[in-house]
């Protein structure tokens, strides 16, 4: 930890000795998580609400997703929203004082719907002073990532889901270099990047610090962690859950790896911790994605705001 606030880096087979220590220890990680987030994050909590602009019926087969036509859930389908419902979507979450609100469409890239959500990005700015947008749109190429900067897109959302080793255990469709060449994309087209992945699947701990270790070769701005919620009908459906201690250990691993950008609990956090959410708030998480998630629902937007007055720390807008 001392090396960290010096401004050094953890190695992962550091991070698999501290993970691998006894359950006691469990409070000291967290501990030493939250004065590194302290140190390099401050006390703030933001808060992201998302939309599920188009849903269902996307051709990839990542084995956690709902919206993939290689399964039969109950996920819904139905093509992008009107710029009149996102942009009450998007009002609701900012008159809660919410200042980050993200457009999210299932299918592997914009496809001919870009136009449109450069259109209602613009619509959001206009009619929204001060909201930061995102957009988690799947890959893209250099004209689609220019065309989003200019209809004035803050941050773009693409996930690399989780290590390269253990990525073609969860996808077949397409390969994680292609991920990261998407961050790479955005980055270069002037555009935040927020980009983390997903724990539980069956990865192995070292799998996670690995991705973490490919995280931190990014300049993020934010870093979001799902904890996986299973789906009927995806090939994950039965996939036991982790232990709420292990999440936690784990997610102040990632803030030990990755101390400069925001770590923000994302779906599965309810389903998964229960009532020891609050605890990741001491160590290391600064950021949640609050309200609904893209296919299964989330936590009210006035009981994240609680737990982050419950635990004497402040809300960020962003």
């Amino acid at each position: 930890m001392d090396r960290i606030l010096s401004g050094g880096e953890l190695q992962a087979e550091e991070a698999e000795i501290i993970f691998s220590l006894p359950e006691e220890y469990t409070p000291l990680i967290l501990a030493s998580a939250h004065l590194v987030k302290y140190r390099f994050r401050g006390e703030g909590v933001g808060l992201c609400s998302i939309v599920n602009a188009r849903a269902g019926r996307c051709p990839e087969d990542c084995h956690f997703c709902a919206q993939s036509l290689h399964y039969q859930t109950p996920s819904p389908s139905y093509p992008l929203l009107s710029k009149e419902k996102i942009l009450e979507k998007a009002g609701f979450a900012y008159e809660k004082g919410i200042r980050r609100f993200s457009l999210v469409t299932s299918g592997p890239r914009p496809g001919e719907d870009l136009l449109q959500i450069c259109r209602i990005i613009e619509l959001l700015k206009e009619k929204l002073p001060g909201l930061k947008v995102c957009a988690s749109l799947g890959r893209l190429d250099k004209k689609e990532a220019q065309a989003l900067k200019e209809a004035g897109l803050d941050r773009y959302h693409h996930n690399l889901e989780s290590s390269p080793s253990f990525f073609p255990c969860i996808c077949s469709t397409h390969t994680f270099e292609e991920r990261w060449a998407t961050c790479c994309t955005a980055l270069e087209a002037g555009l935040e990047l927020c980009s983390g992945g997903i724990i539980g699947m069956g990865e192995s701990p070292a799998q996670r610090w690995e991705l973490a270790l490919k995280l931190r070769e990014l300049p993020l701005a934010s870093v979001p962690v799902n904890i996986l919620h299973p789906i009927p009908g995806t090939p994950l459906a039965q996939q036991p859950p982790l232990p709420p201690g292990e999440i936690l250990r784990t997610l102040a691993i990632f803030r030990l790896l990755l101390p400069r950008p925001a770590l923000l609990y994302a779906g599965g956090r309810e389903l998964n911790l229960r009532d020891t959410q609050a605890l990741g708030l001491w160590g290391g998480v600064d950021g949640m994605i609050t309200g609904d998630y893209l296919t299964t629902s989330g936590q009210a937007i006035e009981k994240d705001l609680r737990i982050i007055q419950d635990m004497g720390l402040q809300f960020s807008p962003v």
